[in-house]
């Protein structure tokens, strides 16, 4: 069986937490900071787990991640 392939723009976006929960960093932080409240700025740090229905989908594009 040759192996699989790992999406190569997930594996830049997404990691595996230890409890083995998909992690994703915020979004809507790269430029434009001015425009944004200060809410969404404090809201917005730091990173995120993935939902459930969402994991699903990214964890078939990293194969090899568990």
């Amino acid at each position: 069986m040759p192996k699989l392939k790992t999406k190569s723009s997930v594996k830049k976006r997404f990691k595996t937490s230890s409890s083995g929960k998909l992690v994703v960093g915020s979004v809507g932080k790269r430029h434009g900071m001015s425009k944004r409240t200060n809410s969404f700025i404090r809201n917005s740090k730091g990173t995120r787990v993935l939902s459930k229905s969402a994991s699903i989908i990214i964890e078939s594009m990293m194969p090899y991640s568990k």
